[in-house]
């Protein structure tokens, strides 16, 4: 699709795992992939570009870095984003990551996203493209028995369906913040499944920090909504 370019050399061989995580709910796929391709050193071998995209250039120590890249290590190959996707353009997004990577042969896709409920635990819930697809992750997700899920992944998930590709979700689950926790809880279940052995001490140590610094902007904000405003008396010239 013309709309959607993507800038990159191929993928070095076929039957490659790809996974995919765009910005959402926790930001659950952004961290967990991003912190992956870090510490396993996956090489960037591309980035995609839309008009759909936000106008959003972000940097690192001043270096502009393209919102959407592409990394492979081995079999895996990753699709990370720093922008969200709109739903109303998530069809094209992801008819357009799809139309790239089936020329590639790729063995199966696995999304990975948040879902907000209202428990403090971090569980993984799990969806598949098949049932044949969803045995294999019985074992390490719950699986979500009926409802929907939506967004980007959702919009990916179904073209897989579709075009006959094995398509896992992986639904950390999480609250409307950044959530470490949930991506580590996610990460978990990648080692599992794909025999990562990825260690995640750092990043819950970052989750630490991440929630000590909300502790503390709860607490101002309590304490400025707690501080008696002065009454703003009519002034008369």
């Amino acid at each position: 699709m013309d709309d959607i370019k993507v800038i990159a050399r191929a993928l070095n061989g076929a039957d490659k795992t790809v996974l995919i995580g765009f910005p959402g709910s926790g930001l659950v796929g952004s961290i967990a992939l991003q912190y992956l391709v870090e510490q396993m050193e996956f090489e960037q071998i591309g980035t995609i570009t839309s008009k759909y995209f936000p106008p959003v250039a972000l940097m690192t120590k001043g270096v502009i870095n393209a919102p959407v890249r592409l990394y492979e290590k081995d079999s895996l190959a990753a699709v990370i984003s720093d922008v969200p996707i709109h739903p109303m353009i998530c069809y094209e997004v992801a008819n357009g990551i799809l139309d790239w990577l089936t020329q590639f042969n790729v063995r199966e896709i696995a999304t990975i996203a948040g879902i907000i409920t209202n428990e403090p635990e971090k569980r993984v819930f799990g969806v598949a493209t098949s049932r044949e697809v969803l045995q294999r992750i019985e074992e390490e997700t719950i699986i979500l028995p009926m409802g929907s899920i939506s967004g980007i992944a959702a919009s990916l998930l179904t073209e897989c369906k579709t075009r006959g590709i094995p398509g896992i979700g992986l639904l950390g689950e999480t609250v409307n913040t950044p959530d470490p926790r949930s991506s580590a809880a996610t990460i978990e279940v990648l080692n599992k499944l794909y025999h990562l052995n990825l260690d995640v001490k750092p990043l819950l140590e970052q989750a630490v920090e991440i929630e000590a610094a909300m502790a503390q902007i709860s607490e101002q904000v309590q304490k400025t909504e707690a501080t008696p405003r002065r009454e703003q008396l009519p002034m008369y010239g």
